[in-house]
């Protein structure tokens, strides 16, 4: 017993400072493409050939990595597959930023939870481990590289659970997959203030019955704006596998989101478009801007750009409860805040770690009202995730 308690707090350590420690340098490296970005648009005219080193560098040398999230699902699934590929976590890391930095409109969760599960596997290597402990120490990287990214490490330790199987929920390993989660996000605050700060809410509603009915709407709108997400990148997937040649693939893509802004005359759909997730908690946006940023989403990444889709669901349902104001007699702020978890959730399959998050990030009051609109998302969204190989069943704790 002596022994196993010190595996495994080396594992958990080397784990956290690892993961905290990319994930601080990771966002600070990903704030300065962004300004740069902005600073120098003409930059962005670059994306059509940045794309196509990507989609090369993949081909050439990503291996098993392409397969990006669902890699991490399969191997948890079946841990005596070949395992994760270490290069995965650089190759992901600067992918990502080419993306940002050039123009493309992605995010950083998948970014994360990819280089936090590849440096988790890595550690089988030299450390024994059984099968089952194989699947606690993947899920120890999911959740550090989820927690220390968005700052939220209660939601990180139940999103790497829920994502690998929503179904039956395993509660073997919490300790370490929370230690983990907590002390990355803890060492990665000591590098700076990086993490998102969004505004307050403000007021709490007083509960009655029409107010539960219009949560009730605001969740069932938010779930059938999962199921479009998911579509949309369905039906530009299917399209860009038309095209023979892979590389011409980003190239296309590339062009498209480039006309794309020079018909807007705006970056704000591209990028991880925090300013305006920001201000769908403080003024009316134009309604259109959640169609524009799914299209562009779906767009980016189905042409074989790199990034996560998470922090484009904040941006899709911020901007969708914010266009819902004048018709929804909610505070804006609220249906802003709502529909930024429940998006998420209506398209990762996970209602309550979006729930805990938005509960960390927004406060402990507001629980209810997103719990209700989170869960009326991943019902409405259908069984059906983002994650191809995410096995999804009926809702049981034991």
């Amino acid at each position: 017993m002596i022994r196993l308690f010190f595996k495994w707090l080396f594992l958990i350590c080397a784990i956290s400072g690892l993961v905290g420690l990319l994930s601080a340098a990771f966002l600070y490296a990903l704030n300065e493409v962004t300004l740069f970005r902005e600073t120098h648009r003409w930059i962005i005219l670059l994306l059509p050939f940045a794309g196509m080193c990507i989609v090369w560098w993949y081909q050439r040398y990503g291996g098993g990595a392409q397969k990006g999230n669902n890699l991490l699902l399969e191997e948890y699934y079946n841990p005596t597959t070949p395992g994760i590929p270490g290069k995965m976590a650089p190759m992901i890391i600067l992918t990502t930023l080419m993306t940002h930095l050039f123009g493309g409109s992605a995010g950083r969760e998948g970014t994360a939870v990819q280089y936090g599960g590849a440096i988790a596997a890595q550690f089988n290597k030299f450390v024994p481990l059984g099968k089952q402990d194989k699947r606690i120490l993947l899920l120890c990287g999911i959740a550090s590289g989820f927690a220390s990214l968005f700052g939220t490490p209660l939601a990180g330790a139940i999103f790497a659970i829920e994502m690998v199987q929503l179904g039956k929920i395993r509660w073997r390993g919490i300790v370490a997959i929370l230690a983990t989660a907590l002390l990355s996000n803890w060492v990665c605050t000591l590098y700076g203030d990086l993490h998102t700060h969004y505004p307050p809410i403000g007021e709490v509603p007083s509960w009655s019955f029409p107010i539960v009915a219009y949560l009730l709407l605001a969740g069932s709108l938010f779930g059938l704006a999962s199921i479009l997400f998911r579509y949309t990148g369905d039906i530009f997937s299917i399209g860009f596998k038309k095209i023979k040649q892979p590389l011409l693939r980003p190239f296309i893509g590339g062009i498209l989101v480039i006309l794309t802004v020079f018909l807007l005359q705006t970056t704000k759909h591209i990028g991880l478009g925090i300013s305006t997730i920001i201000a769908a908690f403080q003024q009316p946006l134009p309604p259109t801007d959640f169609l524009i940023k799914i299209g562009l989403t779906a767009l980016t990444l189905s042409a074989g750009f790199k990034g996560g889709e998470v922090t484009p669901l904040f941006f899709i349902g911020a901007t969708l409860g914010n266009a819902l104001a004048p018709f929804i007699p909610l505070p804006m702020a609220l249906l802003a805040a709502t529909g930024f978890v429940s998006v998420f959730a209506g398209c990762t399959k996970t209602p309550i770690a979006c729930t805990v998050m938005a509960i960390e990030l927004f406060g402990w009051q507001y629980g209810l009202f997103f719990l209700i609109t989170c869960l009326i998302s991943y019902v409405v969204s259908g069984k059906k995730g983002i994650y191809s190989a995410q096995r999804i069943k009926n809702f049981k704790l034991f």
